[in-house]
């Protein structure tokens, strides 16, 4: 986004001008959403502040009593100090009382791009207010990774422009951000360079689910195997539920032992306790899920065998559990699945940088990796990213991470890219839970509910 903004001015459109467009869409975005009020405006010395003195002119001219209240004035010569000497209204100090006195405070400090800490002192300030609109990131939030720089004062809501930056996406800025606005500023079209974007936010334009084809069949949607432990087979179930649904042709599970257990259970499942080494000869069964209630020692003996037969392989939990320390292990598998524990076990702490430490781990193991939260980060080894942000909390229950590693291998079984694989099942995985019992807003959501909604999801796509 930085450098679209300086792209803007040599593909014809001034700085001068996107400034006023994004200070009016501000002033739009806050006359929607709030009666009119005493407003205090802050202002920074930057082109933040430049759009906070034209949000201040327009709410002005519609009436609102507003006041400007500026951190320090901006450098002569910019588009922020043509802006500002713009402004004939009221003024303030920039302190805690006048911003407890008012009614909105608007936050147009600092934008994405803050590369220090936020001054304690502008922090008491907003911290005073009774209510914030934050004008593209609340102040101090690291644009780039969602996380604060210094303390942030959350907003009711946040109006950015043109595209979100990840930290709109990222937690904890998702959150302090409060309702995200998007506006249209007029930047001109070919300011973005599509081939250059490695970072999206996930969604149904990012990807295409396959579709169902007149004359296709079990086989040509394709065979997948879900490798099952003999203690905690209720993982492989959960798993195979998530795949069956998401579309995979013909599914079994291997069973080290006595498999009349999971015979007894969806009538849908094969199950057979035939040797790995056996069923690998099988060329068909090219997708494999382990991990899920495996058991690390099995775990550890299979995952090799797979790798050096080459085949698809979603590798999660016991799976991941094993190469632990070691994740060169993983080489050769094509999407794993961890959660926060299990990605530091492997690669080392996320750190500050969630998107970096994605990529990072891609790269490393060459796969695709699904950095599993309520901000899933889906990374693949040619530095693609995307954020999702659809997920409800009720997704934190026992065995939907399970029915996630199901659903993804459900899709790249029928032949989708696993980075779009990835991408798309986390994204139903989420909405599958919004749509499981809608009316209930996730209270007592459990797992196995998630098949329903992953039906309801799936069929919603079909109607776009």
């Amino acid at each position: 986004m930085a450098a679209v903004d300086r792209a803007a001015p040599r593909l014809g459109v001034a700085g001068v001008t996107l400034m006023e467009n994004a200070g009016r869409a501000v002033a739009r975005a806050i006359i929607r959403r709030v009666a009119p009020c005493r407003t205090l405006v802050l202002c920074g010395p930057g082109n933040n502040g430049g759009n906070g003195y034209v949000i201040a002119r327009h709410l002005a001219q519609e009436g609102w009593p507003v006041t400007v209240a500026a951190l320090a004035e901006p450098n002569p010569g910019t588009d922020a100090a043509v802006m500002a000497a713009q402004w004939r209204g009221p003024r303030t100090e920039f302190t805690e009382q006048a911003a407890g006195r008012a009614d909105l405070v608007i936050d147009a400090i600092f934008g994405a791009g803050l590369s220090r800490d936020i001054e304690e002192s502008v922090s008491k300030v907003l911290s005073s207010a009774k209510r914030i609109v934050a004008v593209d990131v609340p102040s101090g939030l690291d644009g780039a990774t969602g996380q604060p720089k210094g303390r942030v004062a959350p907003a009711d809501f946040t109006v950015t422009f043109f595209r979100l930056k990840p930290g709109h996406l990222l937690l904890p800025g998702r959150e302090l951000c409060g309702e995200i606005v998007l506006a249209d500023i007029g930047m001109p079209a070919g300011v973005l360079l599509t081939d250059q974007v490695k970072t999206f936010a996930n969604g149904p334009d990012l990807w295409d689910i396959p579709p169902l084809a007149m004359a296709g069949q079990k086989y040509t949607r394709g065979m997948l195997t879900v490798l099952a432990g003999s203690e905690m087979a209720g993982a492989a179930r959960m798993a195979s539920l998530g795949a069956r649904r998401a579309g995979a042709g013909l599914l079994t599970i291997v069973v080290a032992g006595n498999g009349d257990v999971l015979r007894a259970t969806e009538p849908g499942l094969i199950v057979t306790e035939s040797p790995v080494d056996e069923l690998l000869q099988d060329q068909r069964r090219k997708t494999w899920i382990c991990g899920p209630g495996l058991g690390i020692d099995r775990a550890r003996a299979t995952l090799p065998q797979l790798i050096a037969a080459g085949r698809q392989i979603v590798a999660d939990a016991d799976a991941l559990g094993a190469c632990a320390g070691a994740p060169e292990k993983l080489r050769g598998v094509t999407i794993i699945t961890p959660h926060g524990g299990e990605f530091a076990k492997l690669f080392g702490p996320v750190g500050q940088d969630k998107l970096a430490a994605v990529r990072a781990a891609a790269r490393r193991i060459d796969a695709v990796v699904v950095l599993k939260g309520a901000d899933t980060v889906i990374a693949a080894p040619d530095g693609r990213a995307a954020i999702n942000h659809n997920a409800p909390p009720s997704l934190a229950t026992a065995g939907s991470g399970d029915v996630l590693a199901g659903i993804i291998a459900g899709l790249l079984t029928q032949g989708m890219a696993p980075w779009s694989a990835a991408a798309a099942g986390v994204w139903l995985h989420g909405e599958a839970a919004n749509l499981a019992d809608p009316d209930s807003g996730g209270a007592g959501l459990i797992a196995e509910d998630l098949a329903d909604g992953l039906r309801r999801a799936l069929a919603a796509l079909q109607r776009r």
